[in-house]
């Protein structure tokens, strides 16, 4: 079992490496010294509480939030040169989209082809196969000319998912995909993101669904501002490491006084769904 610690070795050759990487915000730590790192062609589940630093990770990977101590590579570079050559795609928990502008879903997948094109931004017949590709892997082809605000939730997550897959990124960031949406959705997007794995991209997916950590994903890690255990999901949600990040005795699964539940942990140690 790995604790406190990621057992492999940072290198210039992982798809990411975090070494150290301390945020803070005033005084408050959202990440205290995490090093994780994520090898080519792996899916891993980022496990948290709410407030456990999942968010800022995410940031931190893009270059959104500079931390104060650490070093993060990206496939041997900063996060500012991978933006720039485009080799790693991040899916937000929410996007922050006027719903009502007059922009259909084929477009919006575009907007991921943006890195690989010129100054004008315009299509090139490579740009227009990716996205009908990305489209069709999320099951979005039908929809492909829809306002996107006519869309439901679930379709929406989708475009985005797309969208980070045109882009053609070697490494995904996804931040509860699964977060309201069906679970026909669900399942769609499981098995997308398996088959990034396999195609040999890397993704790193923040989840709260515990019951199907082990399906989605090749390891998982478990964040409590600071990474707790980096292991397979096997490993990760074992009762005395869940208590570790949930605050909750395995023996009784009551609430410790000295670490109350956040309203969206478990109320009871189990590899059910956290919601």
């Amino acid at each position: 079992m790995t604790t406190d610690t990621n057992s492999r070795p940072s290198t210039g050759n992982a798809a990411l490496a975090l070494d150290g990487i301390t945020v803070r915000y005033g005084t408050v730590t959202a990440l205290d010294d995490v090093t994780l790192t994520l090898d080519r062609g792996r899916v891993c589940g980022l496990v948290g509480t709410n407030g456990s630093g999942k968010s800022t990770l995410f940031k931190t990977v893009m270059g959104i939030v500079r931390p104060s101590a650490g070093r993060v590579t990206i496939g041997g570079i900063d996060p500012a040169a991978a933006r720039r050559s485009a080799s790693v795609a991040y899916v937000p928990q929410s996007e922050a989209v006027d719903w009502d502008f007059p922009i259909v879903v084929r477009e919006v997948v575009m907007t991921g082809r943006y890195g690989h094109q010129g100054p004008m931004r315009r299509p090139r017949p490579a740009d227009h196969e990716a996205v009908a590709h990305a489209l069709e892997r999320v099951q979005m082809t039908d929809f492909a000319d829809r306002q996107i605000g006519q869309l439901s939730g679930g379709q929406r997550k989708r475009v985005f998912v797309a969208r980070a897959i045109a882009q053609g990124a070697p490494l995904l960031l996804l931040d509860e995909p699964f977060a309201g949406v069906d679970k026909s959705t669900e399942f769609a997007l499981t098995a997308v993101i398996r088959s990034l794995a396999d195609g040999g991209h890397t993704v790193l997916v923040a989840t709260h669904d515990l019951a199907g950590l082990a399906q989605l994903c090749d390891e998982a890690a478990l964040l409590q501002r600071r990474v707790l255990v980096h292991d397979t999901p096997g490993e990760v949600l074992r009762p005395e490491n869940l208590a570790r990040a949930f605050g909750v005795d395995p023996l009784s699964a009551e609430p410790r006084s000295a670490a109350p539940l956040s309203a969206n942990a478990p109320a009871a140690l189990s590899a059910r769904e956290v919601r």
